[in-house]
């Protein structure tokens, strides 16, 4: 998985102003995958999910019915 994820581009929210690192980041330039990492462990392992899933997530997300 790393081999993959080698290329991400990371980005965060403009919203979370430049000096905030407890954000989100999302990777969504890699073909067929979505890689999502916490600003405060960039080492650490993403997520990763297909854009599918992906944009179930965020719809769910805006539309207030992620069922948690």
């Amino acid at each position: 998985m790393t081999d993959v994820l080698s290329g991400a581009e990371f980005r965060k929210s403009s919203l979370s102003g430049p000096n905030t690192d407890n954000c989100v980041e999302v990777a969504t330039n890699l073909p067929g995958l979505v890689a999502v990492r916490d600003s405060k462990n960039l080492t650490g392992p993403p997520l990763t999910f297909t854009p599918t899933q992906w944009r179930s997530f965020i719809t769910h997300i805006q539309t207030g019915t992620l069922d948690a």
